[in-house]
Protein backbone atom coordinates (compact mmCIF):
# COMPACT_ATOMS: atom_id res chain seq x y z
CA UNK A 1 0.00 0.00 0.00
CA UNK A 2 1.13 3.96 -0.69
CA UNK A 3 -0.07 6.89 0.29
CA UNK A 4 -1.45 8.90 -2.75
CA UNK A 5 -1.04 12.92 -3.36
CA UNK A 6 -4.93 14.11 -3.08
CA UNK A 7 -5.65 16.42 -5.91
CA UNK A 8 -6.46 19.64 -4.30
CA UNK A 9 -9.27 22.56 -5.87
CA UNK A 10 -9.38 23.88 -8.39
CA UNK A 11 -7.34 21.31 -10.45
CA UNK A 12 -9.29 20.87 -13.22
CA UNK A 13 -9.15 17.15 -13.01
CA UNK A 14 -12.12 17.14 -10.08
CA UNK A 15 -14.18 18.77 -12.95
CA UNK A 16 -13.83 15.33 -15.45
CA UNK A 17 -16.22 12.12 -15.32
CA UNK A 18 -14.46 9.02 -14.33
CA UNK A 19 -14.97 6.32 -16.43
CA UNK A 20 -16.20 2.75 -15.69
CA UNK A 21 -13.80 0.25 -14.83
CA UNK A 22 -13.82 -2.30 -17.22
CA UNK A 23 -11.00 -4.69 -16.08
CA UNK A 24 -10.48 -6.01 -12.15
CA UNK A 25 -7.34 -7.06 -11.77
CA UNK A 26 -4.54 -6.75 -9.69
CA UNK A 27 -3.83 -2.66 -10.14
CA UNK A 28 -7.13 -2.15 -9.16
CA UNK A 29 -6.57 -3.87 -5.70
CA UNK A 30 -4.18 -1.78 -5.60
CA UNK A 31 -5.45 1.15 -6.00
CA UNK A 32 -8.35 0.20 -3.63
CA UNK A 33 -5.72 -0.80 -0.88
CA UNK A 34 -3.85 2.53 -1.32
CA UNK A 35 -6.75 4.84 -1.70
CA UNK A 36 -8.04 3.68 1.89
CA UNK A 37 -4.60 4.16 3.08
CA UNK A 38 -4.77 7.37 1.66
CA UNK A 39 -8.27 8.31 3.52
CA UNK A 40 -7.59 6.95 6.39
CA UNK A 41 -3.68 8.81 6.70
CA UNK A 42 -6.00 12.28 5.81
CA UNK A 43 -8.92 12.06 8.36
CA UNK A 44 -11.30 11.52 5.91
CA UNK A 45 -14.92 9.27 5.46
CA UNK A 46 -14.73 8.52 1.74
CA UNK A 47 -12.40 9.30 -1.25
CA UNK A 48 -13.03 8.92 -4.91
CA UNK A 49 -10.29 7.77 -7.09
CA UNK A 50 -10.21 11.34 -9.21
CA UNK A 51 -9.44 12.70 -5.95
CA UNK A 52 -5.75 10.58 -6.49
CA UNK A 53 -5.87 11.67 -9.81
CA UNK A 54 -6.96 8.49 -11.65
CA UNK A 55 -10.51 9.01 -13.86
CA UNK A 56 -11.61 5.81 -12.72
CA UNK A 57 -15.33 5.27 -10.90
CA UNK A 58 -13.82 3.84 -7.93
CA UNK A 59 -14.99 5.02 -4.32
CA UNK A 60 -13.93 4.18 -0.85
CA UNK A 61 -16.25 5.10 2.25
CA UNK A 62 -15.58 4.65 6.16
CA UNK A 63 -17.94 6.17 8.56
CA UNK A 64 -16.57 4.50 11.01
CA UNK A 65 -18.16 0.90 10.41
CA UNK A 66 -15.27 -1.03 8.40
CA UNK A 67 -14.35 -0.36 4.92
CA UNK A 68 -16.62 -0.25 1.97
CA UNK A 69 -14.95 -0.35 -1.64
CA UNK A 70 -17.26 0.42 -4.51
CA UNK A 71 -16.72 -0.31 -8.41
CA UNK A 72 -18.70 1.29 -10.83
CA UNK A 73 -20.92 2.48 -8.07
CA UNK A 74 -24.72 4.13 -9.07
CA UNK A 75 -27.29 5.22 -6.61
CA UNK A 76 -30.51 3.38 -7.32
CA UNK A 77 -32.81 4.95 -5.04
CA UNK A 78 -33.11 8.11 -2.29
CA UNK A 79 -35.69 8.86 0.14
CA UNK A 80 -36.02 11.95 2.54
CA UNK A 81 -33.45 14.49 2.55
CA UNK A 82 -31.08 16.20 4.95
CA UNK A 83 -29.16 19.34 5.24
CA UNK A 84 -25.81 19.02 7.25
CA UNK A 85 -22.32 19.71 6.82
CA UNK A 86 -19.57 18.61 4.50
CA UNK A 87 -16.28 18.86 3.66
CA UNK A 88 -13.87 17.70 1.08
CA UNK A 89 -10.37 16.37 1.26
CA UNK A 90 -9.52 17.77 -1.78
CA UNK A 91 -11.22 21.28 -0.77
CA UNK A 92 -9.13 21.58 2.96
CA UNK A 93 -10.27 24.19 5.04
CA UNK A 94 -13.74 24.77 3.79
CA UNK A 95 -17.42 23.61 4.79
CA UNK A 96 -20.72 24.00 3.03
CA UNK A 97 -24.13 22.93 4.08
CA UNK A 98 -25.37 20.26 1.66
CA UNK A 99 -28.73 19.21 0.87
CA UNK A 100 -29.05 15.49 0.40
CA UNK A 101 -31.25 12.57 0.65
CA UNK A 102 -31.54 11.14 4.06
CA UNK A 103 -31.36 7.48 2.59
CA UNK A 104 -29.66 6.18 -0.59
CA UNK A 105 -29.28 2.89 -1.92
CA UNK A 106 -26.26 2.38 -3.99
CA UNK A 107 -24.62 -0.61 -6.14
CA UNK A 108 -21.29 -1.48 -7.80
CA UNK A 109 -18.87 -4.22 -7.81
CA UNK A 110 -16.53 -5.47 -4.65
CA UNK A 111 -13.11 -6.16 -5.38
CA UNK A 112 -13.70 -9.22 -6.59
CA UNK A 113 -16.46 -8.60 -9.25
CA UNK A 114 -19.57 -9.50 -7.04
CA UNK A 115 -22.22 -6.84 -7.61
CA UNK A 116 -23.58 -5.87 -3.89
CA UNK A 117 -26.14 -3.77 -3.16
CA UNK A 118 -26.10 -1.70 -0.13
CA UNK A 119 -28.08 1.07 2.17
CA UNK A 120 -26.94 3.91 3.95
CA UNK A 121 -28.72 6.42 5.97
CA UNK A 122 -27.82 9.98 7.51
CA UNK A 123 -23.37 10.25 7.12
CA UNK A 124 -23.21 7.11 5.40
CA UNK A 125 -26.02 7.89 2.60
CA UNK A 126 -24.03 11.57 2.48
CA UNK A 127 -20.78 9.99 2.22
CA UNK A 128 -22.19 7.59 -0.77
CA UNK A 129 -23.89 10.53 -2.63
CA UNK A 130 -20.16 12.99 -2.07
CA UNK A 131 -17.93 10.11 -3.73
CA UNK A 132 -20.15 9.53 -6.66
CA UNK A 133 -20.53 13.08 -7.40
CA UNK A 134 -16.83 13.10 -7.53
CA UNK A 135 -16.96 10.42 -10.17
CA UNK A 136 -19.33 12.99 -12.01
CA UNK A 137 -17.23 16.24 -11.60
CA UNK A 138 -19.23 17.80 -9.14
CA UNK A 139 -17.83 19.29 -5.74
CA UNK A 140 -20.38 19.77 -2.50
CA UNK A 141 -19.37 23.45 -3.18
CA UNK A 142 -21.41 23.56 -6.16
CA UNK A 143 -24.45 22.51 -3.68
CA UNK A 144 -23.69 23.90 -0.74
CA UNK A 145 -26.54 26.21 0.50
CA UNK A 146 -23.64 28.24 2.62
CA UNK A 147 -19.90 28.15 2.61
CA UNK A 148 -17.92 28.55 5.60
CA UNK A 149 -14.19 28.97 5.35
CA UNK A 150 -12.79 27.05 8.32
CA UNK A 151 -9.26 28.77 8.64
CA UNK A 152 -10.68 31.77 9.07
CA UNK A 153 -13.10 31.00 12.09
Amino acid sequence: MALRMIVKHPDPLLRQKAKEVSKLNDNLHKLLDDMAETMYHAEGVGLAAPQIGILKRVIVVDVGEGIIELINPEIIEQDGEQIGPEGCLSIPGILGEVRRAKKCKVKGLNRHGEEVVLEGEDLLARAFQHEIDHLNGVLFIDLAEKIYDKTTE
